[in-house]
């Protein structure tokens, strides 16, 4: 090889290596621009087969309101022989309760819940009258365990069962505890007891029967 082509070939190398490099350097500098927008994503693969569609969810449940009672009309207690009227009772003008009028009915005090419905139903009747006794003459008989039902003007019963009884003295009654709330249906039995005043006409006391809803 002569001098000359020696020197050709080594322009002719040195050449194709600075092409060679700016090609390098051309994508070095690409790829940094690229680094600086993110990294490029990756190709996305789709599969032949359709995503599962997940379940429905349920309807939320619709939250249950209970069926309030009607008007009770009659009250029926089989341990000591009561079947009697149920009448509307408000208030006196002195705050006291109303009392039928007629000793042979009972009466529902309409400012508290119904028989059936959540809370304490309160029913009053006479103990006794001028002539003799009177609807609730025996009500100090019932015990734990005692059936009592009150049937509404629809013909709906609401029954309960006797869980106790108790006898206050009508200056010291227990308004919190006979008329305060309960958990679920509740009834309260009251009627005239203890000893009579014959200056005033009227018991000194009260009895209470205790009932809950079942």
């Amino acid at each position: 090889m002569s001098h000359r082509s020696g020197q050709a070939g080594r322009r002719l190398l040195l050449g194709l290596a600075a092409l060679l490099l700016g090609v390098v350097l051309l994508g070095v500098a690409v790829s940094r621009s690229d680094d600086r927008h993110g990294p490029i994503a990756p190709n996305t693969v789709v599969s032949p087969i359709e995503p599962e569609t997940p379940a429905a969810a349920p309807p939320p449940k619709r939250r249950r309101v209970p069926r309030r009672y009607a008007r009770p009309v009659r009250i029926e207690i089989p341990a000591i022989g009561v079947r009697a009227p149920v009448i509307r009772l408000g208030l006196n003008p002195d705050r006291s309760l109303e009392v039928p009028k007629d000793f042979g009915a009972t009466g529902w005090w309409t400012g508290g819940p119904r028989p059936g419905d959540a809370g304490p139903a309160v029913i009053v009747g006479h103990v006794d009258s001028y002539t003799g006794p009177a609807v609730f003459y025996r009500i100090g008989d019932l015990g734990p365990g005692d059936p009592i039902a009150v049937v509404g003007a629809d013909g709906r019963r609401a029954r309960f069962t006797v869980t106790g009884k108790q006898q206050f003295p009508k200056d010291h009654f227990p308004t919190e505890r006979v008329y305060g709330r309960t958990a679920g249906p509740a009834l309260r039995l009251i009627t005239c007891s203890g000893t009579f005043d014959h200056s005033s006409g009227h018991y000194l006391d009260n009895t209470v029967v205790f009932a809950r809803g079942r």
